[in-house]
Protein backbone atom coordinates (compact mmCIF):
# COMPACT_ATOMS: atom_id res chain seq x y z
CA UNK A 1 0.00 0.00 0.00
CA UNK A 2 1.43 3.49 -1.15
CA UNK A 3 1.23 6.49 0.74
CA UNK A 4 -1.06 7.69 -1.74
CA UNK A 5 -3.47 5.26 -1.18
CA UNK A 6 -3.34 5.54 2.48
CA UNK A 7 -4.30 9.17 1.94
CA UNK A 8 -7.48 8.24 -0.10
CA UNK A 9 -8.69 5.81 2.57
CA UNK A 10 -8.22 8.60 5.21
CA UNK A 11 -9.73 11.05 2.99
CA UNK A 12 -12.77 8.52 2.24
CA UNK A 13 -13.66 7.89 6.22
CA UNK A 14 -13.29 11.37 7.21
CA UNK A 15 -15.59 12.02 4.36
CA UNK A 16 -18.03 9.15 5.89
CA UNK A 17 -17.84 10.65 9.51
CA UNK A 18 -18.44 14.00 7.99
CA UNK A 19 -21.64 12.81 6.25
CA UNK A 20 -22.58 10.51 9.23
CA UNK A 21 -22.59 13.41 11.41
CA UNK A 22 -25.93 14.96 9.43
CA UNK A 23 -27.64 11.52 10.27
CA UNK A 24 -27.37 12.05 13.58
CA UNK A 25 -30.83 13.66 15.08
CA UNK A 26 -30.88 17.23 16.01
CA UNK A 27 -32.41 16.31 19.51
CA UNK A 28 -29.74 14.15 20.42
CA UNK A 29 -27.54 17.14 19.63
CA UNK A 30 -29.15 19.85 21.60
CA UNK A 31 -29.68 17.63 24.89
CA UNK A 32 -26.96 18.77 27.53
CA UNK A 33 -24.61 15.75 27.87
CA UNK A 34 -23.49 15.98 24.14
CA UNK A 35 -23.59 19.14 24.06
CA UNK A 36 -20.77 19.65 27.14
CA UNK A 37 -18.59 16.66 25.73
CA UNK A 38 -18.72 18.78 22.09
CA UNK A 39 -17.45 21.50 23.85
CA UNK A 40 -15.30 19.85 26.24
CA UNK A 41 -13.69 17.56 23.26
CA UNK A 42 -13.03 21.00 21.25
CA UNK A 43 -11.35 22.26 24.53
CA UNK A 44 -8.90 19.26 24.59
CA UNK A 45 -7.88 19.26 21.12
CA UNK A 46 -6.83 22.25 20.96
CA UNK A 47 -4.83 21.68 24.49
CA UNK A 48 -3.35 18.95 23.05
CA UNK A 49 -2.55 20.96 19.57
CA UNK A 50 -0.04 23.19 21.56
CA UNK A 51 0.70 20.93 24.06
CA UNK A 52 2.41 18.76 20.93
CA UNK A 53 3.74 21.72 18.56
CA UNK A 54 5.26 23.24 21.87
CA UNK A 55 7.47 20.70 23.55
CA UNK A 56 7.38 18.43 20.00
CA UNK A 57 10.40 18.09 17.91
CA UNK A 58 10.51 15.03 16.05
CA UNK A 59 10.16 11.81 18.46
CA UNK A 60 11.86 13.74 21.08
CA UNK A 61 10.12 16.23 24.05
CA UNK A 62 11.77 19.38 23.72
CA UNK A 63 11.53 22.45 26.71
CA UNK A 64 12.78 25.45 24.53
CA UNK A 65 12.21 29.19 24.35
CA UNK A 66 8.45 28.50 22.88
CA UNK A 67 7.65 26.93 26.46
CA UNK A 68 7.93 30.08 29.01
CA UNK A 69 6.48 31.92 25.85
CA UNK A 70 3.51 29.78 25.80
CA UNK A 71 3.72 30.51 29.40
CA UNK A 72 3.32 34.07 29.00
CA UNK A 73 0.48 33.70 26.63
CA UNK A 74 -1.51 31.39 28.91
CA UNK A 75 -0.92 34.97 31.55
CA UNK A 76 -1.85 37.41 29.33
CA UNK A 77 -4.72 35.26 28.41
CA UNK A 78 -5.91 34.83 31.81
CA UNK A 79 -5.70 38.57 32.01
CA UNK A 80 -8.03 39.08 29.24
CA UNK A 81 -5.25 40.99 26.73
CA UNK A 82 -5.84 41.44 22.94
CA UNK A 83 -4.96 38.91 21.38
CA UNK A 84 -2.93 40.83 19.15
CA UNK A 85 -0.68 41.35 22.46
CA UNK A 86 -0.80 38.30 23.44
CA UNK A 87 0.99 37.29 20.34
CA UNK A 88 3.74 39.94 20.05
CA UNK A 89 4.52 39.43 23.43
CA UNK A 90 4.90 35.89 23.58
CA UNK A 91 7.18 36.30 20.19
CA UNK A 92 9.30 38.74 21.71
CA UNK A 93 9.66 36.68 24.91
CA UNK A 94 10.76 33.84 22.82
CA UNK A 95 12.89 35.88 20.47
CA UNK A 96 14.48 37.62 23.71
CA UNK A 97 15.14 34.10 25.04
CA UNK A 98 16.35 32.49 22.06
CA UNK A 99 18.65 35.53 21.45
CA UNK A 100 20.63 34.82 24.92
CA UNK A 101 21.32 31.18 24.63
Amino acid sequence: MTTWHIILLASAATLALKLGGYFVPAGFLERERPARIADLLTVALLAALIAVQTLGAGQAVVVDARVPAVVVAAALFALRVPFIVVVAVAALVAAGIRAFT
